[in-house]
């Protein structure tokens, strides 16, 4: 069994924002005046509610149309994974491989590592906790791409639109991956990955 020295098994509060470490009775970080505890109120029921309203997105964001394509008169719609294999199929692979990383592989990963999260928690799987938070960190850092799908059929609409070749705009399930993105990135927030290290 690992043992981990914690600032509650010191008795201490750590401030998130710069790091300063405070004494238990500290409510405001003397640094930079942030609001300190020493976990996050409500972590673990926030962050399972927010992770489990991105998966309830993400299921429309990936069957619904993500762009409507009117063209000769005739609306055609697409999903995201028919988008990928329209650019594959035509060999634009760099576009085809972005739409799929950003839109796919990108949102399921980070759900997934969340759910891990989570689970090591419930589940007290202390040995996972190192694994968890390199995990965490990681999903951090890929977070600002998380909106590139969206950015990408902006600028396809914008320039299908401007050879005036057809009429592109965004389907339904462009706000439902927004709103799965939005989700997830609040989930990442609110969950405290200290608590993975807590007795």
């Amino acid at each position: 069994m690992m043992n981990w020295k914690t600032d509650i098994s010191e008795g201490k509060v750590l401030c998130l924002i710069c790091e300063e470490l405070h004494d238990l009775e500290e409510v405001q970080c003397r640094r930079c005046s942030a609001s300190i505890s020493q976990r996050k109120p409500s972590s673990i029921s926030q962050t399972w509610a927010y992770v489990l309203a991105a998966t309830l997105f993400l299921i429309p964001a990936n069957l619904m149309p993500m762009m409507v394509v009117t063209s000769m008169g005739t609306d055609e719609g697409s999903t995201i994974m028919e988008g990928v294999i329209y650019f594959l199929a035509h060999k634009e692979y760099g576009l085809g491989l972005i739409i799929f990383v950003a839109s796919v592989a990108v949102p399921i990963f980070k759900l997934s590592v969340i759910y891990f999260l989570l689970l090591i928690i419930a589940f007290k799987q202390k040995e996972k906790a190192k694994l968890g938070l390199k995990l965490f960190h990681i999903i951090h850092c890929i977070g600002k791409w998380s909106m590139l799908d969206i950015f990408v059929v902006a600028l396809m609409v914008s320039m299908v639109q401007f050879q005036g070749l057809a009429t592109i705009q965004t389907g339904a399930a462009a706000i439902s991956f927004c709103g799965a993105v939005i989700f997830t990135i609040i989930a990442s927030e609110k969950f405290d990955p200290r608590l993975m290290f807590d007795k």
